[in-house]
């Protein structure tokens, strides 16, 4: 049910290392997170160049029900954040994993993302 190439966390964001990367991963909030949160309305990302903290709050997502914290699952610089949510923040409910994407960061320590959930450990925690 969760893609079996990303790592997660148990905030429900999932972490992804494109392949042409330089070193950067892309972060976005996992189906399961969505649907809990429903109707994306606006979000807010940690700007280009912000230096984040391990689970940190560093941005936010303001739904029909709620406004709910985006964490950073690694330390590291942001490098490039989804510019078409402003516009259409419902991308994240309708495509999580592909046009939904909120920022992309480099690891302050690459070693880090290794440690994350794989998709079986993050789909075990949804039911415990």
């Amino acid at each position: 049910m969760y893609p079996e190439d990303l790592k997660y966390t148990k905030e429900h964001e999932w972490i992804r290392v494109p392949g042409d990367s330089e070193g950067s991963i892309r972060i976005g909030i996992t189906d399961f997170a969505q649907d809990a949160l429903g109707d994306i309305v606006y979000v807010a990302l940690p700007e280009v160049g912000e230096e984040v903290e391990a689970n940190a709050a560093c941005g936010e997502l303001e739904s029909t029900k709620s406004v709910n914290d985006v964490y950073a699952p690694v330390a590291g610089k942001v490098v490039a954040r989804n510019e078409a949510l402003d516009a259409t923040p419902e991308l994240v409910n309708q495509d999580p994993y592909q046009g939904g994407w909120l920022f992309e960061l480099v690891p302050t320590t690459p070693a880090d993302v290794d440690a994350l959930l794989d998709a079986a450990a993050y789909e075990a925690g949804l039911t415990s």
